[in-house]
């Protein structure tokens, strides 16, 4: 397939990058940081310089791709506006373009709890996430409302490593055994599969070692 991935220069989105090569895959990354980061060098790699909130680039970028991946990361405090309002122009830009495929990554404060609720709504879940935790839920709602074919991730803490093959999924919810955290490596591994197979179309899914 050939893909583009935003938030491409981040841990997450170096990882989609390695990965997706490895598994034979042409490659868009896209960020304004592309060709001052550390990317690999590959025939099947494209650096695409541009603006996520810049309608025509990121049109540009996406069209005569088969599918989308996003790792859009950025500031925890609610003053970045990048998962939500890059999600919005990225949707938009998607229908534009005809790409109808989209894995990304939120938060695990948009599954499901025991009780119908979500985990972001709980009396417990910690102050310092509720800022960015609100931004994973409007890009989570612009990915519902479009009509295209999304599967949102929605990992507890990511830590830097390797994909090791060992972890749970669980459509909506925690997975039954969760650990609170996930390798970026086993993260990207699962985004990866998930283009592939196509086991949670229309879900959010819960992830953890």
């Amino acid at each position: 397939m050939k893909l583009i991935i935003f938030g491409a220069t981040g841990m997450m989105g170096k990882e989609l990058v390695k990965q997706a090569l490895y598994n034979g895959h042409i490659v868009k990354a896209y960020g304004r940081n592309v060709f001052t980061e550390d990317m690999p060098k590959d025939d099947n790699l494209e650096l695409v310089q541009g603006a996520l909130f810049d309608e025509g680039q990121v049109y540009h970028a996406i069209k005569g791709c088969d599918a989308v991946l996003s790792a859009l990361g950025g500031a925890y405090d609610g003053t970045d506006k990048t998962r939500s309002l890059g999600m919005k122009n990225i949707v938009l830009q998607m229908k534009k373009a005809g790409v109808k495929r989209i894995v990304a990554v939120g938060g695990m404060g948009l599954l499901d709890n025991e009780v119908g609720k979500l985990i972001m709504e709980e009396d417990d879940f910690p102050p310092a996430l509720a800022a960015v935790t609100q931004e994973h839920f409007k890009a989570y709602q612009f990915l519902k409302d479009s009509g295209l074919d999304w599967t949102f991730v929605c990992p507890p803490t990511i830590t830097e490593g390797e994909p090791t093959g060992v972890f749970q999924t669980e459509a909506d919810l925690l997975p039954e055994s969760n650990n609170n955290k996930i390798s970026s490596g086993d993260l990207a591994l699962f985004m990866l599969k998930e283009l592939d197979q196509h086991q949670y179309g229309q879900h959010r899914v819960g992830i953890s070692a």
